[in-house]
């Protein structure tokens, strides 16, 4: 008997491996996707100049041309089409206009699946680039749902969403390696408590909405640290906070560093489409996770067990200031959270789940195109 064909996959991606949605969406499952026998290819929308460009203010006559350029490059990875079984989007295949190559492929039999892990159908303007807000289509994302073969949501509450505009949709969590994480317990000292940030200059800004409690925190413990990765030249009076730039292997230098992390949201239907990726990371790390409690935080965090959920001011500083003297429990809950990931999100886990999907598109064994 013949070998059933491998199911041929095109990745197309928005961001590089810089960029923490792409990274964390698709290229960390390649290598057990081809275990699982898919044959995958990737092709990302942005190169590594253009994503820089992304997060940088004005600048936009250079935009516009490197958007262009990636546009070409785009189009023409789909010179190929043909080949693929399935082509997968990791947020929209181009981020202008119409779906029009979308629904030209659709046509001539291709499987295509959208996957996100952002509220993409509500409108949230660019901080940086002004461009990038006019070419935001939230109505587009809604279009594509109703489009495609199947929707890849980072969460329940996103893929029950996708579900209401009429797509068929499945939750895949993000995966989070804890394999990467692996602090020199000399690093983690008692007499030295560090409270970590780690995002990108477009979260950064959530900071602001415990500053009072970080002021007062500071104030009380004056040997306490602050460091934050990825915020650009953000500053808090009254809070010495220490600041990076990101890089891949910075951000595991880094959170062997951390002791508690932040992930302060704001109250509104964005932050419920969060994956909770900042927290799984914190937690890979064994790094106590702190969090506002709404939307996939409640659940990947078990109070008091895994991590620590908070509501008003006075969670958050009740809490911080609790595992500020309690190096114990900052050790216990650490240990924990790094336990459950490993249990719940690892890659090789989530991969099999991805792989059961794409092969539930195509007919096994695999037809030629």
């Amino acid at each position: 008997m013949a070998e059933p064909m491998r199911l041929r996959v095109l990745f197309l991606t928005r961001y590089p491996l810089a960029g923490a949605s792409s990274r964390y969406r698709v290229f960390q499952y390649l290598p057990h996707l081809q275990a699982e026998g898919l044959e995958c290819t990737v092709q990302s929308f942005m190169d590594d100049r253009l994503y820089a460009l992304s997060f940088a203010p004005g600048r936009t006559l250079a935009k516009l041309w490197h958007t262009l350029v990636a546009t070409a490059r785009r189009l023409w990875a789909l010179r190929h089409w043909r080949r693929y079984h399935v082509i997968y989007l990791q947020r929209e295949l181009l981020p202008f206009g119409p779906p029009w190559v979308e629904r030209w492929l659709k046509r001539r039999g291709r499987r295509l699946v959208f996957d996100y892990d952002d509220a993409l159908f509500i409108a949230k303007p660019s901080r940086y680039n002004p461009l990038a807000t006019f070419f935001r289509s939230p109505g587009k994302v809604r279009e594509l749902m109703g489009l495609v073969d199947l929707v890849c949501a980072g969460n329940d509450w996103l893929r029950d969403q996708a579900r209401a505009l009429g797509a068929r949709a499945e939750t895949l969590d993000v995966a989070e390696d804890t394999g990467r994480y692996l602090p020199p317990p000399a690093l983690r000292r008692d007499d030295i408590v560090t409270i970590g940030w780690l995002g990108s200059t477009s979260t950064v800004k959530y900071l602001r909405l415990i500053e009072p409690v970080l002021r007062e925190l500071a104030a009380e413990f004056p040997g306490l640290r602050f460091e934050l990765m990825g915020g650009g030249e953000f500053a808090m009076p009254g809070v010495p906070w220490q600041g990076l730039p990101w890089s891949l292997e910075g951000e595991v230098q880094a959170l062997a560093r951390y002791d508690i992390g932040l992930m302060p949201l704001p109250e509104e239907d964005w932050a419920k489409g969060k994956s909770g990726g900042k927290a799984r990371t914190y937690m890979a790390a064994g790094v106590v996770p702190v969090c506002s409690a709404i939307g996939y935080n409640l659940e990947l965090i078990e109070p008091g067990r895994t991590g620590f959920l908070c509501r008003v001011p006075e969670d958050w500083a009740r809490t911080l200031r609790e595992l500020v003297r309690d190096p114990a429990l900052r050790a216990r809950v650490g240990e924990a959270a790094r336990a459950e990931v490993d249990r719940r999100f690892s890659p090789a886990r989530q991969a099999r789940k991805m792989a059961g999907y794409l092969r539930g598109l195509v007919p096994v064994p695999a037809e030629n195109p």
